[in-house]
């Protein structure tokens, strides 16, 4: 599979409180955002595959939820991780 264990735990830890933090917003953020990428370049060679392509405009829609709340709660944790993961407002 494209998103291992380590894969996850390596996303958690460096936009986590800790490599275990798999709750907080920043975490699932930056997990939605390399699941988009890898879905976005699946798509690029394979675009009659409908399935995966709702599944990324539902990702995206999670994606977008998550940067909503964050922005209405901590302005500041917003900016910050819109700015590490290159997220186009």
């Amino acid at each position: 599979m494209y998103l291992s264990a380590e894969k996850k735990e390596e996303l958690f830890s460096q936009y986590g409180k800790s490599n275990k933090d798999t709750g907080s917003a920043e975490s699932q953020i930056a997990l939605f955002s390399y699941r988009i990428n890898h879905l976005t370049e699946h798509l690029k060679a394979n675009h009659k595959d409908f399935g995966t392509q709702k599944a990324l405009i539902k990702l995206v829609g999670k994606r977008r939820a998550l940067l909503d709340y964050l922005k209405d709660r901590d302005i500041e944790r917003y900016r910050a991780i819109i700015k590490a993961l290159n997220i186009r407002k």
